[in-house]
């Protein structure tokens, strides 16, 4: 093989390389809300939030134009997609809702559904601020997925630091 020959060959394999791996790379492909809420357990593992695949992205588009409209259909939602809300939900949560006591959490909001993942000092703390988050307008449901302390294995898909 000439040398011209082996370049094109290792620009072929860099090219489809990189066309492999951005397939794998995550994204926040819809753009939804995830932010920190307290910083005070550090080591408490961070959570994958929004980020998706492209392939997972593509699976759930349909699910997500679906569910998304069908709040605005059976009459629940007064805005066309459910999703549209988030961004005031978000909004909300950063200037409203405060931490008591130690934690490292993060929020991530999709179709009024807000998660709460991340590391607190106990469960009664968890269980207050569920009650907080509950009482945020336009939330439909708030999901708790945290641990106590920052041992062990989170009950939350984790992003590599």
């Amino acid at each position: 093989m000439t040398g011209h020959a082996r370049l094109i060959c290792v620009l072929v394999l860099l090219v489809a390389g990189a066309a492999h791996a951005d397939r794998h790379a995550l994204r926040s492909w819809f753009d939804d809300p995830f932010f920190q809420i307290a910083d005070s357990m550090p080591g408490c593992p961070l959570p994958l939030g929004p980020l998706l695949t492209e392939s997972e992205m593509k699976a759930e588009s349909h699910s997500r134009a679906e569910r998304g409209t069908t709040c605005w259909l059976t009459g629940a939602c007064s805005e066309p997609n459910a999703y549209l809300y988030d961004a005031g939900i978000a909004r909300h949560i950063r200037e409203q809702v405060t931490v008591p006591g130690p934690a490292s959490l993060w929020i991530t909001v999709k179709r009024r559904f807000v998660w709460l993942e991340g590391c607190v000092s106990g469960r009664e703390q968890a269980a207050e601020l569920e009650k907080r988050l509950k009482d945020v307008p336009q939330v439909e449901r708030v999901l708790v997925d945290v641990m106590t302390g920052v041992e062990g294995r989170p009950p939350y898909r984790t992003q590599a630091r």
